[in-house]
């Protein structure tokens, strides 16, 4: 078969990675990709928010047997649609199913309809109606925009003056342009142990009938050490989740994972890909923190090493809807990934930094942001590579990757230096 993946970032590098080695694979594109793509994919220069241009690519290109669509935007956009539209096979949910990212308004009120279990909110699209709410229900608060903000429209906001800053920034400010003219205000859940609480990554591939939970893992969202800074994309992961356990994936699979299947079924929104489910262990149980219709970026890049079963046989079960007959294996060990970002991420920074890459061990450097200008390999976006390891334990694999981050440089190159620190008690 011959295999396009839809993105140029890091996830999409560890799909086609993982792709790469099923024997039912023989060649492999990337729309629009980057450098590291390039190396084990034919990169493919087509805007994939543009339906048309995507179509007239595939039909002008038949010897493309299966598409994998990754990222939110040409997701909620209908990418899907478009393809299948014309007889192609794809990996990834329609438009709309892709809602449940596309519109954080909609996955609230699913969960409420539906006693899924998330935090107590309300939405607004009047900015005095908001004000007033958020006056009303004091601090510690979150704010998120309603639409795609690129992983950085939320705002946990630890007081009332930054919980009005937040609002006016949103929905005023227009920061994240359309994406905030809707917003969801949620109270801030604590979790059992932790304070704010500690939040895990469940990804769960689906055909709409059956669901399967992938190996847990865990996100480090703020741009710096000690979970402080800005929100970004994220700066890191790990898995497994050092908390998890049989008797909470029973708990997540039973009152979240197959509600929430059977909800977008109800709804006429059948849904089929992967499902992230963003959750927060709290004293009342496991809660949703947020859906996302796809793979997350980068809890991809620790859970696809750990694959044992074709990737491609996946995917295409998934599709036939015949997931029910795939037996889903994984390795023993943990995996981390540490992410490289171009100082000033998530706000202002730089591109086209020359990036020099040493001695990585065992290591595998997953590429985001990363471009080749006169035969260099320059930087090219925010986040700019990833450092994946894996070990026997958590601690093994943050040996080996930080041993590797050493060894790559660009000028002002950050990352942080706690990835896979964060709740390893337990």
């Amino acid at each position: 078969m011959n295999v396009l993946v839809i993105g140029n970032g890091g996830r999409e590098h560890a799909i086609l990675l993982a792709l790469k080695k099923s024997p039912k694979v023989d060649k492999l594109y990337c729309m629009k990709g980057n450098a590291g793509t390039a190396q084990i994919a034919e990169n493919v220069n087509v805007d994939y928010m543009d339906g048309e241009a995507v179509k007239a690519f595939a039909l002008a290109h038949p010897e493309i047997d299966y598409y994998v669509v990754t990222p939110d935007d040409p997701l909620a956009a209908g990418i899907v649609d478009v393809l299948e539209g014309i007889g192609k096979r794809c990996f990834g949910p329609r438009k709309n199913a892709a809602i449940i990212e596309a519109s954080k308004a909609f996955a609230k009120e699913l969960m409420k309809k539906y006693n899924i279990p998330t935090a107590k909110s309300a939405t607004f699209d009047n900015y005095g109606d908001a004000l007033e709410y958020v006056r009303a229900q004091g601090a510690p608060i979150v704010l998120k925009a309603d639409g795609l903000a690129l992983g950085k429209g939320v705002l946990i906001c630890k007081t009332l003056k930054e919980a009005e800053e937040g609002l006016k920034e949103i929905m005023l400010d227009k920061a994240f342009g359309k994406a905030g003219e809707k917003i969801v205000i949620e109270e801030c859940m604590r979790g059992l142990k932790y304070d704010p609480g500690e939040e895990v990554s469940v990804l769960a591939f689906t055909d709409g009938k059956t669901i399967v939970p992938m190996i847990t893992s865990c996100d480090h969202k703020r741009a710096n050490d000690g979970d402080d800074g800005l929100n970004t994309g994220g700066m890191g992961t790990f898995s497994p989740c050092p908390f998890w356990s049989k008797e909470l994936e029973d708990e997540v699979l039973n009152k979240i994972m197959i509600p929430t299947m059977s909800a977008m079924n109800a709804e006429g929104r059948t849904f089929k890909g992967c499902l992230y489910f963003g959750l927060m262990r709290t004293p009342d149980g496991m809660k949703v923190v947020e859906y996302n219709s796809r793979f997350g970026d980068p809890e991809t890049q620790v859970v696809l090493p750990m694959l044992k079963t074709d990737l491609m046989e996946i995917f295409e079960a998934v599709t036939d809807e015949r997931l029910s007959d795939m037996k889903i294996e994984w390795e023993d060990g943990a995996c981390i990934c540490v992410v490289l970002a171009s100082g000033g991420y998530p706000v202002h920074y730089r591109k086209g930094e020359e990036i020099t890459i040493g001695d990585v061990g065992d290591c595998t450097i997953i590429h985001a942001g990363t471009a080749v200008k006169d035969g260099k390999l320059i930087t090219n976006g925010g986040r700019v590579l990833g450092v994946v390891a894996k070990g026997k334990d958590i601690e093994e694999a943050r040996r080996k990757a930080y041993a590797a981050v050493k060894n790559i440089h660009w000028k002002g190159m950050h990352y942080r230096t706690d990835i896979g620190v964060k709740y390893r008690e337990g």
